[in-house]
Order: C-alpha cells, then structure tokens, then sequence
C-alpha cells in the first residue's frame, strides 16, 4: 500500500472509526457503522494485509438459554425436586421405592439420576438413593453455576468467560438441550497499527463507488467521480428460495393426478370409523390380533355407533363369519358379534373408505381410490408414526384378474417416475390371491417393497351384493415420499425445518 492511500466510501468509514477509537470488537463496530459484520472483516482483512490493522482473535463459549429455561430453573428442575423427596425421607430411599414416589410426584427418574449424580447431589448404589452433603446444601437453597448463568442471562446469550464458574456451567449444560445450548464462537477485535496510523495521518482519498450510474449523475457530470463496483462472479450469491409445496403434499397430489388421469374416481370418508367397515366387512374375525388395543385406537366418545340400515347386507356379513354363507367358504367358525361391529375406531386403512364405495356400487364397470389420514398404534420410530397417509384403489371388472391388476399397478408406479416394477406373492387375510408391489430404486441400486394388493376374496364381496371379480392394493404414502426424497427418517416429513424444505428441489 503506497502512500497516497485511497478507499471507498465505506472502508473510510471503517478506518475513520477504528483511528478514533483506536481498538474495537467487529460485532460492535458493525453495530457502529450499522452494517454487517462480514462486509467490516473484509475491509479490516485487505488492511491487515497490508499492515495496517491487526486482527486479534480469541475463542470462548456462549450460552444461549432456551425460551423456556428461566421458568424451568423458577419451577425446580427435576434432581431439585428430587432433593426434597430425599430429605423428606431422612436422606434415603430404597431404589424403587424412590422411583415410585418420584412418578407420582411427576418428577422424570432419568433426569434426577443423570444430572443429581453430575451436580453430586445425590448417590446410588445397590442400597438405593441418598442426598449427598452438597445435595444437602442444595436442598437449604443453595443454587449451582448453571442455575445462577440461566438467570443471569434473563434469556440473552452470554459468553462462559463473563460468568463466575463457566466450565461448571459448561459441563452442567453442555447436553441439556431443554435448558440451553452451548455454542463455539470466535471474538475478533481490531486495533490499528503505527503503520496504518501514519497512513491515515498522511490523507486518503475517498473514490466513489456505485453500482450503477444514475441519470442524474450522467446530467450533472458526477459520473466523472464515480467508480462502478467490479463484480465478482466467482463470490456465493444469497440463496433465493421459492415457495414450495410441501414434499408429501407433493406425492399425495402426483398420486391423485395419476389416478384420476387412468379414470379413477375419488371417494373419502372420514377418520373415525365404525369396526363394521373397517374390519367386519373385509372378513376379518372379530378375534384377529389387529383389532386388539396396542394395534388400533378405539374412541372413547362415541365408544360405539349403529351398525348400517341395510340389515340384510349385516345379516350377509354375519354369515360370512360364522359359516361363510353363500359364498362357498365355510367362514371363520364363531358367533359373530354386532356389539363388537359397533365398536368405534380410529380407521387402520383407507380400504374402509373404497369397501364402503363397493357397497355402493356392486356393479362394474366401476373403479374409485381414497387418498387420507390412517391410525395404528406404532412406537414412534424411524420408520413409524401412529399417523400416517395411504392410498387405497379398487376395480370391479367383469374380466378382472391378476394380470390385469398388476397392469394397473405398473402403470400407476410408472406415472409415479419409477422405470422397473415387478411383484411377489404375499398373504394378506381379505385378498386371493396376493401379491407385494416392489420398485427398483435406481439411486439406491435396489428392490424396495412398496405395498400390498390382491383380489377380493368372495367373502368380502358377494356380502357387499358384488358378484364379480375386484381388485384392491393398499400402498403407503410416506414411505413413497421418503424414497423419493431419500430420507431415512420418516419423521422428517413432518419436523417442519424450513432449511431441510429449502434444500429440497422443486421438481423431484
């Protein structure tokens, strides 16, 4: 850098208040100069290449509080409760005996063993559980490094260098999501050196610099002035992101059009369902393992409903079950009850949505899917939600057959982007025969099962009064989404991450 120094407007702007101050953090210089810290970093970095400012850094944690964290440490945190169920018990307590007291009391036993022993509040050992002498003094009031930080902090990020016991605090928090998180940062502080103070002494010469010219600065000459920006094209843009629709929203709405374009038509019914439809009339037996608790949710209010006007249709179900009726089965063997038929439930698949437009329509041609919300009673998992969506379609056809279902299937996985379907055989208990939908998933370099479909056993549909062959699948929505936008957690489809959204790609 010569002599005759010259700037633009705004890195003047940045040595003028650095040669007053004389030493400055960049964060609160770019708070100064109202400006961004990153545009100040690269005015002070082209300086201190040249010598003429010095950048000191230096690491340290910060502490950023959750929104709910002063509540939480004001409300007493799990292993503080916990030291007054100890004390109120002469310091100890046999282990169980600790975790049901605990329980009752609404205090979370995993918290108060992980972050009581962590604190030394409290011990345990094949004896039980007691209050340590700093549980003790915990217990008179006495408040720990963290609680005192979270306080302290009303809220606001602090650095751990600014607080009394920061590696305490640290350790207390440094895995305690709910509380806070604990963050790398890096402070940078500029100071001007001799060499930059002489130069600012000596004169600089500000240019002016625009991104374009005006139409007034070409009429009053000010252009002569004025520098336009180079513009580097090799430097990030801001990312630009357009509105989307949301990934499953996406596949739901493809898998709608690809139906309703090969002459499908649309039918719903709602969530809540009578067992009658969502079992009975697909011929599974009242005592099946589907139907119990931990696999179907069953409503309280109403915690039944009336089975459907047309009797005979009942009656015709009712036969089927016990010895199959006209349908040539002999059934399943038992006395078929219309209380538990009444039995209201959460529906476990949109076929009780296309078994009750059978009923409707006995006759073919006739062709219909259901696309919507089904319930079971799954653990949350990677690869399973309690709620999820699926896709159910039936074809009565007087020629209907298995070749000409799984025509159908190919064509609609087809539609959906994937180049190779192929199909193998399956049981399902209301379809003969059956057959899994499996696609080959060129990204991943294999076969990945789809869903399940077959043809109507007579049993479920000579009740229903349809006296010709129908086929009928069941395919899962999620799990399509997920493949399609290669996910390995199907809880990601509903975190709501805007970032994760952004990433996505528009056309997929």
């Amino acid at each position: 850098m010569s002599n005759s120094l010259q700037l633009d407007e705004f890195s003047f702007s940045v040595w003028e208040k650095l040669a007053a101050i004389g030493q400055i953090g960049v964060n609160e210089l770019a708070a100064e100069l109202n400006t961004d810290q990153s545009k100040v970093l690269v005015v002070a970095q082209e300086a201190a290449d040249s010598g003429a400012i010095s950048i000191a850094e230096e690491n340290f944690d910060e502490l950023i509080p959750t929104g709910d964290a002063i509540q939480l440490v004001n409300d007493g945190l799990s292993e503080r409760k916990a030291l007054k169920l100890l004390t109120d018990a002469d310091g100890e307590l046999a282990t169980g005996d600790f975790a049901k007291a605990a329980g009752q009391a609404g205090i979370a036993v995993n918290d108060v063993f992980r972050w009581g022993i962590a604190r030394g509040w409290i011990e345990r050992d094949k004896q039980g559980v007691r209050i340590t002498d700093a549980g003790k003094a915990a217990a008179e009031g006495a408040q720990d490094a963290d609680e005192k930080a979270l306080l302290a902090a009303n809220g606001n990020a602090v650095s751990l260098l600014d607080l009394e016991d920061g590696d305490r605090v640290k350790k207390l928090l440094g895995k305690r999501g709910d509380l806070a998180k604990i963050k790398s940062r890096v402070r940078r502080t500029l100071s001007m050196t001799d060499q930059g103070k002489n130069l600012f002494k000596a004169g600089i010469s500000v240019k002016k610099e625009r991104n374009l010219l005006t139409p007034d600065d070409l009429r009053s000459g000010l252009w002569r002035e004025i520098t336009l920006r180079p513009y580097d094209v090799t430097l990030p843009a801001e990312d630009v992101r357009p509105a989307k629709v949301h990934p499953l929203r996406k596949i739901i709405e493809q898998t709608r059009r690809a139906y309703l374009e090969m002459g499908f038509t649309e039918v719903v019914s709602p969530m809540v369902e009578s067992s009658f439809w969502n079992f009975d009339a697909l011929f599974q037996p009242q005592d099946h393992p589907a139907r119990d608790m931990q696999d179907t949710f069953y409503m309280d209010e109403p915690a039944t409903t009336g089975l459907p006007e047309d009797a005979e249709l009942v009656d015709r179900v009712r036969r089927a079950h016990e010895d199959g009726g006209d349908t040539g089965s002999e059934g399943w063997g038992y006395k078929w009850s219309p209380e538990i038929s009444k039995q209201v439930v959460l529906r476990t698949h949109t076929t009780a949505s296309t078994i009750r437009a059978l009923a409707k329509h006995p006759e073919p041609p006739f062709k219909t899917f259901c696309v919507g919300w089904v319930c079971r009673n799954e653990t949350m998992s990677y690869k399973h939600l309690p709620v999820f969506h699926q896709v159910d379609g039936i074809v009565i056809d007087e020629n209907a057959s298995l070749a000409s279902l799984l025509g159908t299937l190919e064509t609609f996985y087809k539609k959906m982007g994937f180049k190779q379907v192929k199909f193998k055989p399956a049981f399902y208990p209301y379809t003969e025969p059956s057959v899994d939908v499996v696609v080959y998933l060129e990204s991943r370099g294999k076969w990945i099962e789809m869903g399940g479909s077959g043809i109507f056993r007579p049993e479920v549909t000579e009740p229903l009064g349809c006296k010709h062959p129908v086929m009928a699948w069941g395919l899962g929505m999620e799990r399509l989404a997920m493949i399609r936008y290669g996910l390995s957690d199907i809880r990601e489809l509903y975190q709501g991450r805007i970032e994760a959204l952004g990433e996505m790609a528009m056309a997929q």
